[in-house]
C-alpha cells in the first residue's frame, strides 16, 4: 500500500522545501566541522559556506510562514547541529570572513557587504531558475546587486559584475514593468551573474591578506 506524505501539489512543495532546508542543515555541520578540523582549505570553505548561507537565506524567506524557527526546527527533527545553526541564523557569514573583520575592523571589505553581495547574486540566480523573468521581478534584484558591489571598495569600477549589472539595468529600463525576459535573455542573464560571481568570489582577499 502506498502512502502519501503529501495531500496536493503545495503540500508536496512544502515537504520539498523542508528537506532541502534539512539538507542545507546538514551540510553545513559538516562543513563547520571539517574548517575546524582544517580537512578542508580556507578558501574552499568559504565558498562553499557562502553559497550555504545564500541559498539557507532565499529558502529560510519563502518558509518563514511555515517554519517561524529554525531553532524549532532543527529540534522537532532531533538534527543536534549547534555549529550549523550558530553560523546560518546567528552570524550569517562564514567563519573566515568573521575573523578578518575581526582582524579589520575598519577594512571597507566588511563582513556585511561581502555577505549582502553573495545573497543578491544568488538571489538573482534562483530568482531565474523559478522562471522570475519580469522586469518588474529582475529590475530590484539587479539594483540591489548593482548597489552592493558599489559599496565595496576593493573592486575596481571595471569590475565585470558592475558592467554586465549596469548594462542589463539599462536594457530593462527601456522595456515595460510587465515584459518578460525571452528564454534566450534569461539564459544569457543567468551566464552573466553566474561569471560575475566567480569573478566576484575570486576577487576578495584570501583569509590570510
Amino acid at each position: 500500500m502506498e502512502v502519501k506524505l503529501w495531500n496536493d501539489k503545495r503540500e508536496r512543495e512544502m515537504y520539498d522545501n523542508f528537506a532541502e532546508l534539512y539538507a542545507i542543515i546538514k551540510a553545513t555541520e559538516k562543513l563547520e566541522k571539517a574548517y575546524v578540523r582544517d580537512i578542508i582549505s580556507s578558501s574552499d570553505y568559504e565558498t562553499e559556506c557562502f553559497k550555504l548561507i545564500a541559498h539557507f537565506k532565499t529558502l529560510a524567506s519563502t518558509l518563514k510562514d511555515t517554519v517561524p524557527s529554525i531553532e524549532r526546527f532543527a529540534d522537532t527533527y532531533k538534527m543536534d547541529c549547534p555549529a550549523a545553526i550558530n553560523r546560518l541564523v546567528i552570524s550569517g557569514v562564514p567563519a573566515t570572513v568573521e575573523h578578518r573583520a575581526s582582524a579589520a575592523a575598519s577594512s571597507t571589505t566588511s563582513a556585511a557587504i561581502v555577505a549582502e553581495c553573495v545573497q543578491n547574486f544568488i538571489t538573482a540566480m534562483d530568482s531565474l531558475k523559478l522562471n522570475m523573468v519580469a522586469v518588474d521581478q529582475v529590475h530590484p534584484l539587479l539594483s540591489d546587486l548593482f548597489a552592493s558591489l558599489n559599496k565595496l571598495t576593493i573592486l575596481p569600477p571595471d569590475f565585470e559584475g558592475k558592467t554586465k549589472m549596469k548594462e542589463w539595468l539599462g536594457r530593462l529600463s527601456k522595456m515595460g514593468a510587465a515584459d518578460e525576459l525571452t528564454e534566450q535573455q534569461a539564459r544569457q542573464l543567468h551566464f552573466d551573474l553566474e561569471s560575475s560571481y566567480n569573478s566576484f568570489m575570486a576577487a576578495l582577499p584570501t583569509a590570510g591578506t
